[in-house]
């Protein structure tokens, strides 16, 4: 019986596999195959606690922005009624200090009118009690005697 090449080969491929299985390759590939499933699946498990601590990240953030947005919208309503409110008390003392200042005014006028007729009404006295005095002097110059006359029986009638 000839043996030919392919029963050489055969015995070959059970030499080859029996020396794989007796220095434990098979195992090895195993156990090298399976560190990595391992490594994998901590990566993935990584992967996986990365992305939802981002997640977490990004919400926390979220909620941070529309705080800082409310807060923001807050601070200027704020601003808002404090200019509306300092207008309007600009408004009211600048009306108080016109009107302050135009009741001032109008008592100053007042006081000058007042001040200014009680000169003429004083003046209009002095003229007048000077007309009557040149006026006494002219008559007396005139009539002092019959005036002194005249006065005295005045009087002598009304003692009676």
């Amino acid at each position: 019986m000839e043996l030919d090449a392919t029963f050489w080969a055969f015995i070959a491929l059970i030499l080859f596999f029996a020396v794989i299985i007796y220095l434990k390759v098979p195992g090895m590939i195993a156990g090298h195959l399976d560190s990595r499933i391992k490594k994998i699946e901590e990566d993935l498990d990584e992967a996986k606690r990365l992305r939802e601590d981002a997640q977490a990240l990004l919400a926390e953030y979220e909620r941070k922005r529309k705080a800082a947005e409310t807060e923001a919208d807050e601070i200027v309503a704020a601003a808002r009624e404090d200019a509306e409110r300092m207008t309007t008390e600009a408004q009211e003392a600048l009306e108080d200090l016109v009107a302050r200042r135009t009741k001032a005014v109008e008592d100053k006028i007042a006081q000058a009118e007042a001040q200014a007729l009680a000169e003429v009404r004083a003046r209009s006295a002095d003229v007048a009690v000077e007309a009557a005095r040149v006026l006494l002097v002219d008559q007396v110059k005139e009539q002092g005697s019959e005036l002194v006359d005249e006065s005295i029986r005045e009087v002598g009638a009304k003692l009676n």
